[in-house]
């Protein structure tokens, strides 16, 4: 449950203020975070304190995992060692011994503002933060960790404007999953900044463009921020007592210009995700294909697009899809059983031999509420990678989880 603070100090006086000292520190806390939020408004535009409802929620998270891989391992510091990467699977190494990993980097906090603007009218804002994907401090003395900013953006009738989930990703139908995703070769996942406007099942956007390249006979990626339209996403979503079903398509520009490529190609891609109840249980779906895809999907596993011997760029398709079943044990403990996988075509005379052909994964948990705030679980996960030339590696691991929800 979260904890709201109306920030309203005129009830403090002097004479209660031991029996109100609780509540005096609640309430300064808010006022803090709401000046901080309203900085540089001006008092002519500027809420009453009165009018503002913060409230403040999260989870504090430990994990800890064991991991095996077939041929090779993953660097001390890669952000594989902290969540299933699937591009980061190792292949054609020497196998390894087993690595051990420990971090709390996906903590995070939220802070959350409600502002009465009357006649019925409210505003919204949303600020979150967590410690994954961001430089840090080495595991010798301090293990250090940057906040990062997740979600920041304002909701305003049917509008929501700044960064949040993409559109064409459907949130719902993730995993209950102690690993970061848990279905990550078959998911859309991405976090961008955005306009979207939003009609009972109807969501449609503009969203944050970015292109990612293969070089002609393959290599380092090329990330070129050289796009001028942002991406278009439409989404459908049928609701019932049974769950729901979503449709969602998208239309991007894949652009590439450094004063010697200068080249456009159009990508596309369609996803269909569904959750269906099952009594308690439940059944989540995901389909996602399209070329061009790029770094929307598997967490870009692969690149949008390629250049070919002219320096043009060709889109590359890819196709994935996942399934997960949760199974309520009883009201304290549940598991949930996962598989997704991914599949690319890529053209080997272009990308090289070196690209990802294909990745797939799955797992299997189990989760155990102490109580309503403090829950515990293992997770074993198996995944496999294949490049073009045909090398290929797994990787085993085992993970355990403690979260304090507040």
């Amino acid at each position: 449950m979260k904890k709201r603070y109306k920030t309203n100090l005129a009830h403090l006086h002097c004479s209660d203020f031991s029996t109100k000292k609780s509540s005096l520190k609640k309430s300064l806390v808010a006022l803090a975070l709401v000046a901080g939020s309203q900085a540089g408004v001006s008092q002519a535009t500027a809420a009453p304190l009165e009018d503002i409802d913060v409230s403040f929620s999260g989870y504090i998270k430990w994990d800890s995992m064991f991991s095996n891989y077939s041929d090779g391992s993953i660097a001390s510091g890669s952000i594989g060692r902290d969540f299933y990467i699937p591009s980061l699977t190792p292949v054609g190494g020497a196998d390894e011994s087993t690595q051990f990993d420990s971090h709390i980097r996906q903590s995070r906090f939220r802070f959350t503002t409600n502002t009465d603007l009357g006649g019925g009218e409210k505003i919204k804002g949303v600020l979150e933060f967590d410690m994954m994907v961001v430089p840090d401090g080495n595991e010798r003395i301090s293990n250090s960790h940057q906040p990062r900013i997740r979600h920041a953006f304002l909701q305003y009738q049917n509008w929501i404007i700044g960064q949040t989930w993409s559109t064409f990703l459907d949130v719902k139908t993730l995993p209950d999953s102690i690993d970061f995703i848990g279905v990550t070769d078959g998911s859309i996942f991405a976090r961008q900044p955005l306009i979207r406007y939003t009609q009972g099942p109807f969501e449609i956007a503009l969203e944050n463009p970015e292109t990612t390249v293969t070089p002609f006979g393959g290599g380092a990626r090329i990330v070129t921020d050289d796009n001028a339209v942002p991406d278009l996403v439409a989404r459908y979503t049928f609701k019932g007592d049974w769950g729901h079903f979503s449709v969602a398509g998208m239309v991007r520009e894949l652009a590439y210009d450094d004063g010697i490529v200068d080249s456009s190609e159009t990508g596309y891609g369609i996803s269909l995700t569904g959750k269906f109840m099952l009594g308690q249980d439940d059944l989540r779906v995901i389909f996602n294909a399209g070329s061009g895809l790029g770094r929307y999907l598997a967490l870009n596993a692969s690149n949008g697009a390629v250049l070919d011997a002219n320096n043009e760029l060709e889109a590359i398709d890819s196709t994935a899809y996942a399934i997960a079943y949760r199974h309520v044990w009883n009201n304290k403990s549940r598991s949930t059983i996962m598989f997704s996988a991914l599949d690319v075509d890529n053209e080997v005379a272009l990308t090289g031999l070196s690209a990802t052909e294909s990745t797939y994964s799955a797992r299997i948990n189990y989760m155990y509420s102490l109580n309503k705030k403090l829950e515990v679980g293992a997770e074993y996960g198996y995944a496999k990678r294949e490049i073009e030339s045909g090398l290929e590696g797994d990787m085993n691991r085992f993970q355990f989880m403690a979260k304090y929800s507040f």
